[in-house]
């Protein structure tokens, strides 16, 4: 798909992953819809890319903040790739299934990770299908391409991200699903399995995270950036023919049951 032209959405598009997401569409010459639940935090965004974008405040379970969203960004050009890259509202504590002393997994919390990271995820899918099955059709007779995120955890969570490894892995199993499913009408879905990426999230701890993690990563030996997440993700929307795949990208990490203790805990 040519972005040329095209309104692009990014959900979580504040964010570490998103905002390096919206700045390659961008340059590849989409407009951007930025997603978000957080303006304040897209403000430095929308300075440095002007009429390029456009921020909608978004709750990726509420269809009507969804579809206003959708809806604008077609009024200046049909919507045509949208990637889901958000993070979820968490409150509960994620551990074991059930902790050492035998109390279970919070119900509650579990459910957080569930709603916030595939049902969102899915909610999200279903609402930008709908509205990319009305474009008309391309190349190929391709309408449009959502690209999801999930994780390596989806597939070897670690020792107390049950909740988070379910969600994840949640994605994953509905990737092959959704793009049959989307066939007959030319969209389709692609997600991406980051490993370890270093994200504005860390702060001042970022240095120090990455040391940790960097002893685990063959090759580079280093966690992961977001914009080679982007890269990744503008190549998917740009290549016809990838379509129903999970592509990891973690410099071939693998979970271990869990992280070897710092060295500073030595």
């Amino acid at each position: 798909m040519d972005l040329l032209g095209v309104s692009a959405v990014v959900t979580g598009g504040a964010g570490g992953l998103g905002s390096a997401t919206v700045r390659r569409l961008a340059a590849a010459g989409a407009t951007v819809g930025v997603l978000d639940v957080s303006r304040e935090r897209a403000e430095p965004l929308l300075a440095e890319l002007g009429e390029k974008v456009e921020f909608f405040t978004v709750d990726v379970l509420d269809d009507e903040s969804i579809d206003g969203a959708l809806q604008a960004m077609a009024r200046r050009a049909p919507v045509r790739a949208v990637v889901v890259a958000h993070g979820a509202h968490i409150t509960e504590p994620a551990g074991r299934t059930i902790g050492r002393d035998g109390t279970p997994h919070s119900l509650a919390g579990y459910k957080q990770f569930i709603d916030g990271f595939l049902v969102g995820t899915f909610n999200v899918l279903r609402l930008a299908a709908s509205h990319m099955s009305a474009n008309d059709p391309g190349v190929d007779g391709e309408r449009g391409v959502v690209v999801m995120t999930s994780s390596i955890a989806g597939s070897e969570g670690q020792i107390g991200q049950v909740a988070y490894a379910a969600a994840k892995g949640g994605v994953n199993g509905m990737t092959i699903v959704a793009a049959r499913d989307l066939s007959a009408v030319g969209i389709r879905v692609v997600t991406i399995a980051p490993g370890t990426m270093i994200t504005p999230a860390y702060g001042k701890n970022a240095e120090a995270v990455e040391a940790e993690w960097s002893r685990l990563v063959p090759f580079p030996n280093r966690m992961g950036r977001p914009d080679e997440y982007a890269a990744l993700a503008q190549h998917i929307i740009e290549n016809r023919y990838l379509n129903g795949e999970i592509i990891r990208i973690d410099g071939a990490l693998r979970f271990p049951p869990k992280n070897p203790p710092r060295s500073s805990d030595r």
